[in-house]
């Protein structure tokens, strides 16, 4: 019986030690936008204000176009998943067009991928653009994707 319970307690540190393994504390690395006609492609970098409060940001480039994004996530863990985890936020986005500035709202939900043992995050989001200025329009159809180096 001691045996078994001196195993049971290994194989669970193991185990939360290997899930500590897949958490991290921030990300930066590539962003790509997508946002009707418009493929914006730069810099991205997320934060973790706390396990799951998160802060992300996105400054793209076009050809004639410059886009700053902001957003705020929820991130949670996909249970037997490890290192996935889905997230649901919200924050403004700004493109910068021959003098016609965009400002939109950004509802986003997407999933977040740490590979395990390796400093690399993938992220997919589904980001609809609402917008509250007088140039552009609304556009459905808008996703982000991401990948980048983990730091603890």
């Amino acid at each position: 019986m001691k045996k078994l319970l001196l195993t049971l307690i290994i194989v669970s540190s193991f185990s939360s030690f290997t899930t500590a393994q897949t958490s991290y504390d921030g990300a930066i690395g590539l962003g790509i936008d997508l946002i009707g006609d418009f493929t914006f492609v730069g810099a991205g970098g997320k934060y973790f204000f706390s396990e799951k409060h998160v802060g992300q940001a996105h400054l793209g480039f076009e050809q004639d176009a410059t886009i700053i994004t902001a957003l705020y996530s929820f991130h949670k863990e996909i249970v037997g998943a490890r290192g996935l985890r889905w997230y649901t936020g919200i924050g403004p986005s700004i493109v910068f067009l021959d003098g016609d500035n965009t400002f939109s709202l950004r509802p986003h939900a997407g999933l977040d991928f740490k590979f395990d043992g390796v400093p690399i995050v993938l992220n997919f989001d589904w980001r609809p653009a609402v917008v509250l200025s007088n140039t552009g329009d609304n556009e459905v159809g808008s996703f982000g994707f991401g990948i980048q180096f983990a730091f603890n």
